[in-house]
C-alpha cells in the first residue's frame, strides 16, 4: 500500500495533489458517451497510484524556473500514457496479472475487449490533451517537440519495443548489456520522456536537456533494479501487484542475473551516474536526492542538502527522496 498523503511531507503532497485534480480534469466523465469504456479508462488511470512519472515532469520544470500551470499538461499525459501500457501489460497475452495497485487489473474488472480499447482510448487521450491543452502557453515548435517525445517513448524505441524484447526473452537468458537495453526501453522511455518535458516547458537549452537525458536513463535503470528488488523482498499487498511473478514466469531480472548482492551493488552504481549526470545540469539538493534509492547509504547527505537550499529546493529534494524510496 502506499503511504497516505500526511506522510510525505508538503510538496510531495501539494503536487500529488496537483496532478491528480489535472488527471481527473483531462479524463471523461463516467457517464458520458460509451460509459464503461469511459469507466474503465478512469479506473485505470485514478487508481491508487505513486504518480511518479507527473511527479519528476513537475520537478524538472519547478527547479528550471518552468511555471506549474505549464507542467500540467505534460505531467498529465504522461500518466495517461502510464496508465494505458499498464493496462496492456497485464493482458493474458503479455504478463497476464490479476491485481495492479492493490485491485483487480483493468481487464479482471471490465473484460479484455474494453481494458484493451480503455488502453487505446488512454493513449489518444494523452496526445490529445498535450497537442490542445491551453494553458500549455509554449510555442508551437516546442509543444511539437513535446509530442514527439512523447511518442517515441511509448513506441518501437521505447515502451513497445521494450515489451517486445521481454516477451521475447522470457524463459531465456540475457546478458547485462541486454537487459539494461531491454529495460531502458520498457520502463526508462518514459521517465527520460517525463524529465524532458519538463526541461522543455522550462525552455532548456540543448546542453541541459542532454545531461537531463543522461540523469533520467540512469534514474530510469536505478528504479527498475530497486522494482526487482522489491519483488523479491516485498509482499503482495506491500507492493499492491503480485510479489515474485517475474521469477516465476522465468522473466530475466537483475537479481536473477547478478544476484541480491550484485543488483544492489548495480543500484548503487547506476545511481551515481544519475548524481554525476544531474550536477552538470541541476542544484545540487534534487542531486542529491536521488540517492535516496539506496538504502541509507547517503541519508544524511541528502538532508544536509535539503537544509542548506532554499526552500523551494529543500521541498523538491524531500519529494523526490519519498518518490523513489517507494
Amino acid at each position: 500500500m502506499n503511504p497516505t498523503l500526511s506522510e510525505l511531507g508538503p510538496a510531495f503532497a501539494a503536487l500529488t495533489a496537483r496532478s491528480e485534480t489535472a488527471l481527473e480534469r483531462a479524463l471523461p466523465p463516467a457517464h458520458h458517451g460509451p460509459g464503461r469504456l469511459q469507466q474503465a479508462m478512469r479506473y485505470a488511470a485514478l487508481g491508487n497510484g505513486k504518480r511518479l512519472r507527473p511527479l519528476l515532469t513537475y520537478a524538472t520544470g519547478m527547479l528550471l524556473q518552468a511555471p506549474l500551470s505549464r507542467l500540467d499538461a505534460p505531467a498529465v499525459a504522461a500518466e495517461l500514457i502510464h496508465a494505458y501500457s499498464l493496462i496492456h501489460d497485464d493482458l493474458p497475452a503479455m504478463d497476464d496479472d490479476d491485481l495492479r495497485r492493490g485491485r483487480p487489473t483493468c481487464h479482471v474488472a471490465f473484460g479484455e475487449a474494453t481494458a484493451i480499447l480503455a488502453g487505446d482510448a488512454l493513449q489518444a487521450l494523452a496526445f490529445d490533451h498535450l497537442a490542445h491543452d491551453t494553458a500549455l502557453d509554449v510555442d508551437a515548435t516546442t509543444r511539437l517537440c513535446m509530442l514527439r517525445t512523447l511518442a517515441t517513448a511509448c513506441g518501437a524505441e521505447g515502451m513497445a519495443g521494450g515489451q517486445a524484447l521481454d516477451l521475447a526473452a522470457t524463459g531465456g537468458d540475457l546478458d547485462l548489456p541486454a537487459l539494461e537495453h531491454l529495460h531502458a526501453l520498457k520502463t526508462g522511455a518514459l521517465i527520460r520522456a517525463c524529465v524532458r518535458m519538463g526541461a522543455l516547458a522550462a525552455a532548456a537549452d540543448t546542453t541541459t536537456l542532454a545531461a537531463l537525458d543522461d540523469y533520467a536513463a540512469a534514474f530510469g535503470l536505478a528504479f527498475q533494479i530497486r522494482d526487482d528488488l522489491l519483488d523479491v523482498e516485498g509482499a503482495t499487498a506491500t507492493l499492491g501487484k503480485t510479489a515474485g511473478k517475474d521469477s516465476r514466469q522465468g522473466k530475466p531480472t537483475f537479481p536473477t542475473l547478478l544476484g541480491m548482492d550484485g543488483a544492489q551493488r548495480r543500484l548503487h552504481e547506476v545511481t551515481a551516474l544519475a548524481l554525476q549526470a544531474w550536477r552538470l545540469s541541476a542544484p545540487r539538493p534534487i542531486c542529491c536526492a536521488i540517492w535516496r534509492i539506496t538504502p541509507r547509504r547517503a541519508r544524511a547527505e541528502t538532508r544536509m542538502a535539503a537544509t542548506t537550499a532554499g526552500s523551494g529546493h529543500a521541498a523538491i529534494a524531500q519529494l523526490m527522496n519519498r518518490i523513489v524510496s517507494g
